[in-house]
């Protein structure tokens, strides 16, 4: 049966290394040249045509786009179910517990950055002003990526996943909604959601497994 496949664990180990190195690199960067830097350096006007394109890449990093992918798990590999809704739980406590407890109030480009002539916003896109760390659509896309490499046991999954997600990423920086070190930290955030998820999956198997 489908949904009796095991994981993809080569695809997931080869998923988590580049989210792991772009995360860890984006957050170095952030602190070797400032995080305010390092916006400013990849915040660039690339056109008309892109703020529309990267306002569609933004949403594919919403909260709502957990709905067709919790389906197309429930359709196809529904005894992985808990795993979806354990990553959407913990990714969503982790963020707002960053967010708001532990690193709360953290401003955002367009608060630190007073002069808004120095760098490109969306004029469609209202700019947010606190909350900043960790990027929450980063760690959306991510998680949606990793997810799939563990699930997926197509080759492509990986370069066409990566890709996805950095697109999310870099629309936050793009829209002038985030630094580098948030989205940075939303793909490290991604990878710890991923692994004590996929510890709980594993726990809810051989709870059934049990007679």
């Amino acid at each position: 049966m489908r949904e009796q496949r095991p994981y993809a664990y080569g695809n997931f180990r080869t998923g988590a290394i580049l989210a792991g190195i772009t995360g860890i690199g984006l957050i170095v960067l952030s602190f070797l040249l400032t995080k305010r830097e390092l916006f400013l350096a990849m915040n660039h006007d690339l056109g008309r045509f892109a703020d529309y394109l990267f306002t569609l890449f933004t949403h594919l990093g919403d909260g709502t786009v957990w709905v067709p992918v919790a389906l197309l798990v429930f359709i196809y590999r529904r005894d992985k179910f808990p795993l979806v809704f354990c990553t959407v739980v913990i990714g969503t406590i982790i963020v707002q517990s960053l967010k708001n407890v532990f690193i709360p109030a953290q401003v955002r480009p367009g608060t630190l950055i007073t002069d808004h002539s120095l760098f490109h916003s969306v004029e469609w896109v209202p700019l947010l002003t606190n909350f900043s760390f960790p990027s929450g659509h980063t760690t959306t896309a991510f998680s949606i990526f990793l997810l799939s490499c563990l699930l997926i046991h197509k080759k492509w999954i990986v370069p066409v996943g990566f890709v996805y997600a950095c697109l999310v990423a870099h629309s936050r920086v793009y829209l002038a909604e985030h630094f580098p070190l948030d989205i940075g930290g939303g793909m490290l955030t991604a990878l710890v959601t991923l692994w004590i998820s996929i510890l709980l999956q594993r726990k809810w198997d051989n709870r059934r497994r049990k007679p």
